[in-house]
């Protein structure tokens, strides 16, 4: 028996690197004279792209913006890079019974990969897509085509609104871990888990196994 792809976001979901990301955007914040913003606030506001977010936060020179973020961010990503409690296990679990495995990330795909490499995950996946690999970034669904690459998919697991609303786009169902202090939802997704460890059993459920 075949199975569909389950595909997941990356940071907030699999991996914790909220912390080089607050930094970074504080001192690209600070560059242009904006004060910077709370955690909370940049959790709340980073969930779509750098493409996408970044002209709407500094306007024309949102490129230089980024290349500041990104110069900051990537003395530290790697180091500071922490999986999310149960991580491992879930995609385990998930492997083991026969699902494939693929990762739809709004983080620049270098990045994405390099922090995939870094953990030993890399072989595991289907897919890493990132940021700018795609014509568009999530919500769109290029992404998850791109992910997908023909095959059938069935699970978005993910913890934010944008996740929810790709997998609404996509055609697919929308799992949302509720990890304390991620950021807040306005959309209600297809099941709400307390932790990664639910997710293997949710979706093997859904597909008749128990």
């Amino acid at each position: 028996m075949t199975f569909p792809v389950v595909l997941f976001d990356w940071d907030g979901t699999l991996v914790d690197n909220w912390p080089v990301i607050h930094e970074a955007l504080g001192a690209a914040r600070e560059s242009f004279g904006l004060e910077p913003w709370t955690f909370a606030e940049t959790m709340g506001h980073v969930s779509r792209s750098g493409r996408e977010s970044f002209p709407k936060m500094f306007g024309a020179d949102w490129r230089k913006a980024s290349d500041i973020f990104y110069a900051a961010f990537e003395a530290r990503h790697l180091d500071a890079l922490t999986l999310l409690p149960g991580a491992g296990s879930c995609l385990d679990r998930l492997e083991a019974a026969g699902f494939p495995i693929a990762v739809v990330s709004n983080k620049n795909g270098t990045y994405l990969r390099r922090e995939a490499d870094r953990l030993g995950w890399t072989g595991r996946f289907e897919a890493l897509v990132g940021a700018g690999d795609a014509d568009c970034d999530k919500p769109d669904t290029a992404p998850v085509r791109m992910a997908l690459g023909g095959r059938p998919g069935h699970w978005l697991v993910g913890d934010s609104d944008t996740d929810i609303r790709t997998a609404r786009n996509a055609g697919l169902r929308s799992a949302i871990v509720l990890y304390a202090g991620g950021p807040a939802l306005s959309l209600s997704a297809d099941a709400r888990c307390d932790s990664l460890a639910a997710i293997p059993d949710l979706v093997a459920f859904s597909h008749g196994i128990n």
